[in-house]
């Protein structure tokens, strides 16, 4: 029972579990065949950036913080469930590919896995 599973290809989550003949994914709840999971791979080479649940991310969108992040310097970090408005899509540094302004933290930038579109 030494089988790994592959991981969940929404958000890359490792702790995907068989039920009957999908996989789940227990963090964002996304499911699908074990057939359909090398396809689904192909789909993130398509130059798009998608959320954390799969949505199409375009300049000015209003996303949500899916959960709470750390922000260095800061006392507390960014809450889950934050809104953040008129976002725009870069070419960032280690996955972060949204500039965007967070009321009460100023200019940063956050990767499109932690968000979801509002």
């Amino acid at each position: 029972m030494t089988e790994t599973l592959p991981p969940c290809p929404q958000c890359s989550s490792v702790y995907t579990y068989e039920m009957g003949a999908l996989l789940v994914c227990p963090e964002c709840g996304h499911e699908w065949s074990p057939a359909s999971a090398e396809p689904a791979g192909g789909a993130e080479d398509d130059g798009l950036i998608r959320d954390a649940v799969g949505n199409v991310l375009a300049d000015g969108d209003t996303v949500t913080v899916t959960k709470t992040l750390k922000v260095k310097g800061s006392p507390s970090g960014i809450k889950a469930g934050t809104k953040v408005r008129n976002i725009r899509l870069v070419d960032g540094v280690d996955g972060h590919n949204i500039d965007c302004k967070i009321d009460g933290f100023g200019s940063m930038q956050l990767k499109s896995s932690v968000v979801k579109k509002a």
